[in-house]
């Protein structure tokens, strides 16, 4: 009797069946827990619990794209639908997010915080705020001096310039598949273990620059998930495994930058709890995590300025959670579900492995 081989992620792993929209939600939602600190004028003195809270959520969201973004390309290496495909799930939400901020979340907060009327609040900025950041880059943070009055001021959306690092990794995959290196197995390891060497002088302090920082952060987290894709038909996946693995990443923390050793376990452990939970009500069929992660931050602001968090810090962060989900929710289904359906056609195609999130 033969001896029945050990599952792997690539088997494990069901397209159409997996958790990953509820983990990427969580991660969300986690992401609204960081800020609600700095938002709500409050610190987090531990290093360790820094990275924990203020890192990890951002960097799984890169781990997960890295490993569906590669699939897709190796699935169907075909640069146009490949780059349509990604434009449609990031921009139209993003421009939508960028027009709402600007013309009714920002000016609701600064008629808060200045008892101004509607009209008053409007100048040419709220337009610019939209046609400088069109493009993904945050060249305009503010608007007209605002948002004031809160603890975090001269910010309306914190989290929006991590999409900028998640689209150059997009199109990283792109110019290694035209130029033919991914059909090569050993260039993604080999540019993961490069970034992780990368990381090590970011760390240690002989290199100070945010673009390095951010290079070698987003860059490793991309690559280890991508790195678990090109392995995925014989990396084995079970419970015990992802057990281990979160706990390794957990225990990184204590080093300055968790990622030197923490990075493959921690994408392993997210992207495996995605593929292994087999409870129908977690498969979400909806994913409101990119409409959650965009919109966060200026909901925040809106709620910073009726200083909520002076009431009570916990409620802020539900009341945050419960009004951006609204948003989220309308994002999705009015916006980027419709501007899914916009993409090239192509055999097996699903929404689940066309979304990541920075």
């Amino acid at each position: 009797m033969s001896k029945k081989p050990a599952p792997t992620i690539l088997s494990v792993f069901d397209p159409r069946a997996n958790a990953l929209n509820a983990i990427r939600l969580a991660l969300a939602l986690l992401v609204i827990v960081w800020h609600s600190f700095p938002l709500s004028g409050s610190q987090v003195s531990s290093a360790p619990l820094k990275q924990l809270l203020g890192e990890t959520a951002v960097d799984s969201f890169f781990a997960i794209s890295g490993f569906l973004i590669l699939g897709s390309w190796l699935r169907n290496p075909q640069w146009s639908r490949y780059i349509a495909a990604r434009v449609l799930r990031i921009f139209p939400a993003f421009w939508a997010c960028l027009v709402v901020t600007a013309f009714v979340l920002a000016p609701l907060a600064t008629m808060i915080t200045t008892g101004l009327n509607y009209g008053a609040t409007l100048s040419l900025e709220n337009a610019t705020y939209v046609l400088k950041n069109a493009g993904l880059r945050i060249f305009q943070p503010l608007i007209d001096g605002t948002p004031i009055g809160v603890p975090y001021p001269f910010a309306w959306n914190g989290s929006l310039w991590t999409l900028w690092w998640e689209f150059l990794c997009y199109l990283g995959i792109l110019a290694l598949g035209v130029i033919g290196l991914l059909r090569r197995r050993w260039v993604i390891p080999g540019l993961f273990l490069l970034a992780t060497a990368s990381l090590i002088p970011t760390a240690y302090g002989t290199v100070d620059n945010f673009y390095a920082e951010s290079a070698a952060r987003f860059g490793v987290m991309f690559l280890a998930g991508a790195t678990l894709r090109i392995y995925a038909h014989r990396i084995p996946l079970a419970w015990p495994i992802v057990a281990i693995a979160l706990a390794v990443a957990l225990a990184s923390m204590l080093l300055p930058d968790y990622r030197i050793v923490g990075a493959l376990p921690l994408a392993y452990g997210v992207f495996g709890l995605g593929a292994l939970i087999k409870t129908p009500k977690l498969h979400f069929t909806h994913d409101l995590s990119y409409g959650t992660y965009i919109y966060a931050f200026p909901v925040q602001q809106v709620l910073a300025s009726l200083r909520v968090y002076e009431w009570s810090f916990v409620g802020y962060v539900i009341l945050s959670m419960g009004s951006t989900l609204i948003l989220a929710a309308a994002s999705w289904f009015l916006i980027e579900r419709r501007a899914m359906r916009l993409r090239p056609h192509r055999p097996s195609s699903t929404p689940l492995l066309e979304h990541s999130r920075g």
